[in-house]
């Protein structure tokens, strides 16, 4: 019989239960097209976050954020979208050879950024640039390219592509990189290279994450 607990002391409360932990849901996955605009509305919030930040400290995090997202973001469109969209779009070449150019001008601003101590008085004006550049491309890409697209390759695919996008997120480049290849093969075999170098260089400056 187990002992009683003395008078007026109550019983020690009982460890929770462990939680239980699932494998993802890949069902509840975005597609391909869903995950590269989920992109871009991370982007506008982090221009929304640099409007509103209180300090130059607080301005500067959001920068190095900004330069981590939209570099990552260019180099998995460059090796998985892309070269999809030449393949089955009918005027594919010249659409992503436009959209190529555009990633140009904006890995040119964030390199420029990222070479800007925090506090430069020339950031403001490179964020108001790269704004502009990246409201453009939006645009493009939502009104034109990503319609097209969905019209043109099915469901699965799409479903499949962004699978390896979440994946390739991972080891995706995390600063620009402006004179790097921006195509297959070359691009294959130099972004992750290039991925590696960057979250040394990021682990050794303690730059966000995330």
């Amino acid at each position: 019989m187990p002992a009683a607990q003395p008078a007026g002391r109550p019983a020690a409360p009982t460890a929770p239960a462990p939680p239980q932990v699932t494998a993802p849901d890949e069902e509840g996955a975005m597609d391909a097209i869903e995950l590269l605009k989920h992109d871009h509305r991370r982007v506008e919030q982090l221009f929304r976050d640099y409007r509103a930040a209180a300090s130059r400290t607080q301005r500067r995090a959001v920068v190095e954020l900004m330069i981590r997202e939209l570099s990552q973001h260019a180099a998995l469109e460059e090796m998985m979208l892309y070269p999809l969209a030449k393949k089955v779009l009918p005027d594919g070449e010249q659409k992503i050879d436009e959209h190529l150019s555009e990633h140009m001008a904006v890995k040119k601003l964030l390199f420029a950024l990222d070479r800007l101590p925090s506090g430069d008085e020339r950031e403001a004006g490179l964020v108001a640039e790269l704004k502009q550049e990246i409201d453009e491309h939006i645009r493009e890409e939502e009104g034109e390219t990503m319609p097209a697209l969905r019209d043109r390759v099915s469901q699965e695919k799409l479903d499949e592509l962004g699978r390896l996008l979440d994946r390739a997120r991972r080891t995706a480049p995390t600063r620009p990189h402006p004179n790097a290849p921006d195509q297959p093969p070359a691009l294959a075999v130099l972004g992750p290279v290039a991925a590696a170098y960057d979250r040394l260089r990021d682990r050794l400056h303690g730059r966000p994450s995330t």
